[in-house]
């Protein structure tokens, strides 16, 4: 069939085969372009399908040499649909890394259930015996918890007041100012619930408990802390309170993997163009202004960038791993320089529908946002027909 990107606000409803096969190959080589390093020869990723899942597992792989098992909840193609986008990341990948002579294997499903734990432990058993890196980049809205039944979402709001800000329609360029009602307990709860640390321990757990946790295993976990600009709807709002449970998790998790030598880890990461991302208001202005001035500055990354830059120079470079005071691996370091942080700052008080394009970079936001479902790069005839 021809592809070509459904959107609904601000989501991409398909998936382009072709593109995305590049997408994950142009990651891969840039990977191997890189230095090698010396890293885990066994990881399991939770949610390593897109993102920065997706990304640690190729810089893993190709940097590192490292066999990867990938949980992630996709879907094949069927007659009427394409497959989801992880689903084309995640065999291109298993592809190109079997063809390295690298172990890949894929298992999707639900990683909230205790179904897809049990399949994870005896998968990691048949392949690996034990895994020295456990990577939870899980990003889902919903989360039924296994033992009660209840299902849960999560929501995007600010906590104790409406918040009033700038945004921009990425895919028209308008500039509009949005308010966001604040959230209620009720809501909140659900949402640490989805999207903190809950689930990570319960991966823990159940990986120790089996035994398949290699002795100095290392887990990491991926938050954001963000600026001023966005921090009423994010570090303050209802994903802030589930990203303070996350890296609280970590602190649990490491008291608990101390006996075999092991660790928690949270990675604090730069703001990049993901597909939770694009639906919070106010993020995809910022996210434009910021690439401008990073790339100004000679600074800018995606996903595989920053994801290399963590193992190779950070998590894996010698004995001592660099943390913030809170325990945390900074890779929002160049993001949150403070002459980044002025210009940005400086640029949002300007920035009008007139002058959008000269002080930011919508190009490159909406740029990343189609080649994140396959679409939007050159190189692909999206007038042909390909098979799904």
């Amino acid at each position: 069939m021809v592809v070509k990107p459904m959107i609904r606000n601000n989501i991409c409803m398909n998936a382009h085969p072709e593109g995305l096969k590049l997408h994950v190959t142009q990651q891969i080589d840039y990977v191997r372009k890189q230095r090698p390093f010396n890293g885990p020869k066994h990881v399991l990723i939770v949610g390593g399908s897109a993102g920065y899942g997706l990304a640690s597992r190729i810089a893993l792989a190709f940097g590192a040499g490292a066999g990867t098992l990938s949980v992630a909840y996709e879907k094949p193609a069927s007659e009427k649909r394409t497959a989801t986008v992880g689903w084309y990341a995640s065999e291109t990948f298993a592809e190109e890394a079997r063809k390295a002579g690298l172990v890949a294997e894929n298992i999707y499903g639900d990683a909230f259930s205790d179904e897809v734990k049990e399949q994870t432990i005896q998968k990691i058993k048949e392949i690996f015996e034990t895994v020295d890196l456990v990577v939870y980049s899980l990003a889902s809205g919903v989360r039924t918890d296994p033992k009660t039944g209840v299902q849960y979402r999560s929501v995007l709001k600010p906590i104790g007041a409406t918040y009033h800000a700038k945004s921009v329609n990425p895919l028209t360029g308008e500039l509009q100012e949005v308010d966001i009602a604040p959230a209620t307990q009720e809501e909140i709860n659900p949402t640490v619930k989805v999207m903190g640390g809950e689930d990570w321990e319960l991966w823990i757990d159940a990986l120790s408990q089996a035994g398949v946790l290699a002795p100095g295993v290392i887990t990491l976990a991926y938050s954001y802390i963000g600026p001023e600009l966005t921090k009423a709807v994010y570090r303050d709002g209802t994903i802030g309170k589930a990203k303070e449970h996350l890296e609280a998790t970590a602190k649990l998790l490491s008291k608990k993997l101390a006996p075999l030598g092991g660790k928690a880890y949270i990675s604090v990461n730069k703001a990049v163009v993901t597909r939770a991302s694009a639906v919070i208001p106010v993020v995809p202005l910022y996210l434009a202004i910021l690439f401008k001035v990073m790339k100004e500055k000679g600074l800018h990354e995606g996903c595989i960038e920053q994801m290399y830059r963590l193992f190779a120079e950070k998590l894996y470079a010698g004995d001592e791993v660099p943390v913030d005071e809170e325990g945390r691996i900074r890779m929002d370091d160049w993001e949150m320089r403070p002459d980044v942080q002025a210009e940005v700052d400086r640029r949002w008080k300007l920035v009008t529908g007139e002058n959008l394009r000269q002080l930011a970079d919508l190009e490159q936001y909406t740029r990343d946002f189609l080649n994140l479902h396959g679409f939007g790069f050159p190189e692909i005839d999206y007038e042909e027909d390909v098979a799904v």
